[in-house]
C-alpha cells in the first residue's frame, strides 16, 4: 500500500487537466500569436530500501532559457523523437547520463505551458538501479537527488511573487535544503502532490 511506485502510478491516473505558468496569474494576457513548442521532461525516481528519491538538475547559467534554475532533465521534442516520452528519455541520457534502458516509464502527467512558450509533457520514470550521474557541462551545472516525499507534501509549498517585465507574477516554490525549486518545476510537482493527496 505504501509502495512509492504504486503511489506514483495512482497519481498519474488521478492527475487532472493541464497546468501553466499562468495558473496563479489569472487575467495575464497571453503573448499574441504565440506558438507552443513541444517538450518532454523526465521525472526520474529511484526507490531504495523503501525510500523514493527524485533526481533534479541545476541548469547551466549560460543557457538561454531558465539559466541557473532547478529543473527536471529534459528538453524540446526533436523531429526524430517519436513523442514527448522519447524526447524526455533522450534528453535525460544526454543531460545526466541516465540510460533509457534503466528507466521504467510509469506514465505521463497532463502537459504544462511555460511563459517561454514550451508545451511540456512530464514523464514519470522509475529508475531501475542507481546510476552515476554524468552532467552535460554545457547544459547542467549539477545533478542531485531529494526525498520524493518532501516535494509531494503540499505543506512544503508556498506561493511567492517577483517583478517580471514590469508585472508582479506569482508562482509556487518548494525549497529543499540549499535548492530553491520554483516556477514550472514546482508547478509540475504541485500537480503531482495534489494527485497523490487525492488518494
Amino acid at each position: 500500500m505504501n509502495d512509492p511506485a504504486d503511489k506514483l502510478r495512482r497519481a498519474v491516473a488521478r492527475a487532472h487537466g493541464p497546468s501553466s505558468d499562468y495558473d496563479l496569474n489569472l487575467g495575464t494576457p497571453l503573448p499574441e500569436g504565440r506558438r507552443l513548442r513541444p517538450a518532454g521532461v523526465l521525472v526520474p525516481v529511484l526507490v531504495e530500501r523503501g525510500e523514493a528519491r527524485l533526481f533534479l538538475t541545476k541548469r547551466s547559467s549560460a543557457l538561454k532559457h531558465h539559466p541557473g534554475q532547478i529543473a527536471f532533465p529534459g528538453g524540446k521534442q526533436d523531429p526524430d523523437d517519436a513523442d514527448a516520452t522519447a524526447a524526455a528519455l533522450r534528453e535525460a541520457q544526454e543531460e545526466i547520463g541516465l540510460d533509457p534502458a534503466n528507466v521504467e516509464v510509469l506514465g505521463r502527467l497532463p502537459a504544462h505551458e511555460t511563459v517561454t512558450s514550451f508545451h511540456i509533457t512530464p514523464v514519470i520514470g522509475l529508475v531501475r538501479a542507481r546510476f552515476t550521474p554524468n552532467p552535460e557541462p554545457g547544459e547542467v551545472a549539477e545533478v542531485f537527488d531529494v526525498p520524493l516525499a518532501h516535494v509531494l507534501d503540499r505543506r512544503n509549498f508556498s506561493v511567492q511573487a517577483r517583478l517580471w517585465r514590469g508585472v508582479w507574477r506569482h508562482y509556487y516554490t518548494v525549497p529543499v535544503g540549499p535548492y530553491y525549486i520554483w516556477g514550472a518545476t514546482a508547478r509540475i510537482l504541485r500537480a503531482m502532490a495534489d494527485a497523490v493527496d487525492e488518494g
